[in-house]
């Protein structure tokens, strides 16, 4: 008769926890795991540079306000002029150019905008921005102004700054390029982080390189629903993912709609003088009556009055509001009439049209003011000291003054064919629709296939299998 061992005192048997399968995905964590390693090393400095100006515009919206408070701003008064008394005021200070559009004062304590183009010495994508007051008619000051959020001096130069360091488009590759392969980097920092349970284990107590690790997971894993928005939405408007994402939508019928601006033919029709022969904002019935028409269509402030560029054209009145909750509905008022022609409600929109304009919104900081900005900021500062981790991980690997040993080849060959094949598939037409990820990828691809190969005729063949793990 067999005696079982005795338990010592205060001591309670522990069940025996067979040790965990192997998991079918396993076969993948060395593949992900240099592809996270190289695609940080390499893409990891126009990241940097991608969240460091990212941070500054996130800022550069409060520091507008206060740096142009006396062009923005005016002492509240009695009784607003009329646009029309307005926009006479700016011709009046500024005869140059033509007028573009007029935003009235949205605010008691807000000045008006009559933005003019061909200005000699602005540049042609911008505008010249009028400011008038709305109660006396004084001009406040003129500022070139850039893109639908009106963007004056301080904001352009830093939102060029962080979409194309000032080199114009050959420079938005590297914006493009950097959110191509944010959201591929997140993506493999998620697998390896889950994929080892990371998630149960703190922080605090470890040191050096395994605390390194600790903090640059954690925060990753945090932050990582934000990098992948940031980065989907940066390819939204980039030059050649952007063109393909307009293409899909289109080919959907999912394009943001315009509203017509084909006057109705009235007998009035093009009396007056159109902002694209004259240069002034004056056409037919006028800007007072056009503004009044598109009131009674429901279109609260802020609005923005575009003229007739021809004189068979309409006036086009539309909401620019895009803070939550937005407004974005848009009418064509006939010039000789003052009649509502077209109307289109930013309800009607479709729904693919109405996440690409929240999507974006939401990206540069104005969908939800402050609080937008702010979680901005700190998904930056974020993205900044995952970067720095990083580095400083590869550096901890190392040896003395050196940085650690790269992650081995040989990945791919670990990887079995029912995963491998769906996975090169799935590549392929990312990168087909994603140029600045595919390109890359198939370079290293390239690269990494010639150099294993002479490794391997020289007898030197190395496999990753456990030896690249961190």
């Amino acid at each position: 008769m067999s005696v079982a061992p005795s338990t010592p005192r205060g001591e309670v048997p522990q069940p025996t926890v067979p040790a965990p399968s192997p998991s079918r995905w396993a076969p993948l964590r060395p593949l992900v795991l240099r592809l996270h390693f190289y695609a940080g090393v390499l893409v990891a400095p126009f990241l940097l540079v991608a969240a460091a100006t990212g941070l500054l515009y996130a800022f550069s919206f409060q520091a507008e306000k206060l740096v142009y408070a006396h062009e923005l701003t005016v002492p509240v008064g009695r009784a607003k002029l009329p646009v029309s008394e307005q926009v006479a005021a700016a011709r009046a200070a500024h005869p140059e150019g033509t007028v573009s559009a007029i935003r009235p004062s949205p605010e008691a304590d807000a000045t008006t905008r009559v933005l003019l183009t061909g200005v000699k010495g602005v540049n042609p994508d911008h505008t010249l921005a009028v400011f008038v007051d709305p109660y006396t008619g004084t001009v406040r000051g003129a500022l070139e102004q850039y893109g639908s959020t009106g963007a004056l001096p301080l904001r352009t130069w830093i939102d060029e700054l962080h979409r194309d360091l000032h080199l114009g488009e050959p420079g938005r590759l590297y914006s493009e390029f950097a959110a191509s392969w944010l959201w591929v980097i997140t993506g493999g920092g998620l697998v390896l982080w889950f994929a080892r349970r990371r998630a149960l284990r703190g922080v605090r107590g470890t040191s050096g390189r395994r605390r390194t690790l600790g903090l640059h997971g954690t925060v990753g894993v945090w932050a990582a629903a934000g990098f992948l928005f940031l980065s989907a939405t940066g390819l939204t408007w980039s030059t050649y993912a952007g063109a393909s994402i307009d293409d899909l939508r289109t080919s959907l019928g999912q394009a943001t709609p315009a509203v017509s601006a084909a006057a109705s033919g009235g007998e009035h029709t093009g009396h007056g003088t159109a902002a694209g022969t004259g240069g002034d904002a004056e056409h037919g019935v006028g800007l007072d009556k056009v503004l009044a028409a598109a009131r009674a269509e429901g279109l609260g402030d802020p609005v923005e009055i575009v003229p007739p560029a021809e004189a068979n054209s309409a006036y086009v009145v539309r909401q620019i509001r895009r803070s939550w909750p937005e407004k974005q509905d848009a009418v064509a008022v006939d010039p000789g009439t003052g009649e509502v022609t077209d109307v289109l409600r930013f309800a009607d929109h479709p729904v693919l049209a109405k996440l690409t304009r929240w999507g974006i919104d939401l990206h540069t900081g104005i969908l939800f003011g402050l609080v937008n900005q702010v979680a901005l900021a700190l998904l930056a500062i974020a993205l900044i000291l995952l970067i720095l981790w990083g580095y400083r991980m590869w550096w901890q690997r190392g040896r003395g003054s050196a940085f650690g040993r790269p992650i081995p080849r040989g990945a791919w060959a670990q990887v079995p064919p029912y995963l491998l094949v769906p996975a090169m598939a799935v590549i392929a037409v990312l990168g087909y629709f994603v140029p600045l990820l595919g390109i890359p990828l198939a370079a290293f691809l390239a690269v990494d296939i010639v150099l294993g190969e002479l490794a391997h005729r020289r007898g030197r063949r190395t496999y990753g299998g456990g030896a690249g793990v961190k």
